[in-house]
């Protein structure tokens, strides 16, 4: 199934052109594309998580590339269910969830890219870093953890990271998943409402939500700095958990599909195991 025009039109309005000036409030949360609901979409969701799960068995069979997907999300922006609905489509030996926490004693006492490094994907293997070293321009800079003059340098040391994994075969997507206020409020609700989700709440949430303009101020600023040709930002509509997975799912594959994999030759004598699984079968 070839990507539509209308897909390539939709992966130019999320992907952040290199050296732009962005403004979320440009960018519609609650956009959906051509399709009205989730079952209008399933049919395709299902046809791209089904491609995802042989293009991620490429990329391991051939060990020649690694990818690195980033999500980043105000609270409730569903970074969670990205990866169970549409990273979950993968192989699980091929791939692995990295959560970027609050640092550790140790990884305090290392450079602030230290644990990503630690955490990047060999070839061959997916890594979907659940939040990531963008923290430290983000939460470290709105809560005034450390100086401006420290998070302000650390932009074009996380380009410079990002170009070094690059240039060793890494393959780098960063999603921003972008909701309003008003659906993280919904959303809060429901987690108060349903006991399978409050595990989830933490009075820390409610009190972020006191800072949303400064997180916005800072997401735009981490995906003006940082969205580079190498390692690009997209801004996916996530009001609709359903069209988030969907946009995502087709933006992977068409990054994997561009790569041209290969499974490799195989490394026996192919005719001879052959040979012997007959005779063997006639015993």
């Amino acid at each position: 199934m070839p990507l539509p025009a209308t897909f390539m039109n939709l992966i130019d309005r999320c992907k952040i052109p290199p050296g732009s000036k962005v403004r979320l409030k440009h960018f519609d949360p609650s956009f959906k594309g051509n399709h009205e609901s989730h079952a209008a979409a399933a049919k395709e969701i299902d046809h791209y998580q089904k491609k995802l799960r042989a293009l991620q068995d490429l990329l391991y069979a051939e060990r020649r590339h690694s990818l690195l997907i980033c999500l980043q999300a105000l609270d409730t922006g569903g970074k969670d269910g990205t990866i169970n609905h549409v990273l979950g489509a993968m192989n699980p030996q091929g791939c692995r969830v990295a959560p970027f926490r609050e640092p550790s004693a140790e990884e305090l006492a290392h450079d602030f890219l230290w644990r990503a490094h630690k955490a990047a994907p060999a070839r061959g293997e997916v890594v979907i870093f659940n939040r990531s070293h963008y923290e430290d321009v983000l939460i470290v800079r709105v809560h005034k953890l450390v100086p401006k003059p420290v998070w302000s340098r650390r932009y074009e040391v996380i380009n410079a990271f990002e170009k070094e994994l690059v240039e060793h075969g890494t393959h780098i997507l960063k999603f921003f998943l972008h909701i309003s206020a008003e659906e993280q409020l919904k959303r809060f609700k429901q987690r108060l409402d349903d006991p399978a989700r409050q595990w989830k709440i933490s009075e820390a949430d409610y009190r972020e939500r006191a800072f949303w303009d400064q997180y916005v101020e800072a997401y735009e600023d981490a995906l003006s700095r940082c969205s580079t040709a190498h390692a690009p930002w997209y801004v996916i509509p996530a009001n609709h958990k359903w069209f988030r997975n969907f946009a995502i799912a087709r933006i992977v594959v068409e990054h994997l599909e561009s790569l041209k994999m290969q499974y490799p030759k195989p490394t026996v004598n192919i005719d001879h195991i052959r040979r012997e699984y007959h005779a063997a079968k006639k015993k």
